[in-house]
Order: C-alpha cells, then structure tokens, then sequence
C-alpha cells in the first residue's frame, strides 16, 4: 500500500476477467486484464482479499494521466460472488 500526498492510502491492482457473451447469434469468449486502483477504505478491503476468487468490481474507468492513452479502472466497491 502507498499513500496519496493527502495521506490516502492507495492499492494498485490488476483484475483479470473472463466470460462469455452473445454477439451476432454466436458466443464469444471475452478476457481481458486491466490495472485498477482503490483509495482509501476501499484500499484497506482490497488488501483483505485472496486471490484466485472471484469478485463483483464497480467503479469507473479514467485515462492514467492526463496525457495518457492508457485506461485505469478506479475501484469504489467490490463484492465476492464464488
């Protein structure tokens, strides 16, 4: 965990998806890995989880810097769904 200049604590992460969708009357199969980031309690609630489950994310997704072409998907809440 890092902490923000403000004093937030800060988790970097990176979330792997996997599904199955319909396209065209066909399935598809969907994955996809991306960095994520939480902030403060949700940081300290993402250190407690174990890896390998599988959880139910909401947030929203940014550009990394202002400059950037590259997305990060910011965290606000999260639930396990194994």
């Amino acid at each position: 965990m890092r902490y923000s200049p403000a004093g937030i604590p800060i988790v970097t992460a990176t979330l792997l998806h996997r599904s199955e969708q319909v396209e065209a009357g066909g399935v598809r199969v969907v994955e996809l890995e991306i960095s994520a980031h939480a902030a403060g309690d949700v940081a300290h609630k993402l250190e407690q989880i174990s890896l390998g489950e599988t959880y139910q994310f909401s947030g929203f997704m940014a550009k990394k810097n202002r400059n950037s072409k590259n997305l990060i998907f910011h965290l606000h809440d999260f639930k396990s769904i194994t």
